[in-house]
């Protein structure tokens, strides 16, 4: 007869396990909300020089460069929300992927 202790799953629980992931999952959520954000900023017209009185062929080139900071900035600053969005997510996909872990290795140690 199996014992209730051994249908207990061992190990760490599961939102300890998420937690040294969490800050790379929020850097990375917010990687992507600035990489939106420059898109948008760009698709816009913001780093477009306006004739006249522009700054020429090296403007042009460093404009992405420009956009892409200040995207980053915004991002940084809370943005759109879009990154806290993404964030959850992946928090939640990763609690998943750690439930099924500990979902199979309590089978493993049930079926012993």
């Amino acid at each position: 007869m199996h014992s209730l202790r051994s249908a207990v799953p061992h190990g760490t629980p599961q939102s300890a396990r998420a937690l040294p992931k969490a800050p790379a999952l929020r850097k990375a959520a917010v990687e992507l909300e600035a990489a939106f954000l420059a898109e948008m900023l760009a698709s816009a017209g913001l780093g477009k020089t306006s004739g006249g009185f522009g700054g020429g062929a090296g403007e042009d080139q460093f404009a992405s460069f420009l956009v892409r900071a200040q995207a980053g900035e915004m991002a940084r600053a809370g943005g759109i929300g879009l990154a806290e969005t993404i964030f959850q997510a992946l928090m939640e996909r990763e609690n998943d992927q750690a439930d099924s872990q500990t979902v199979r290795s309590a089978r493993r140690t049930a079926g012993s």
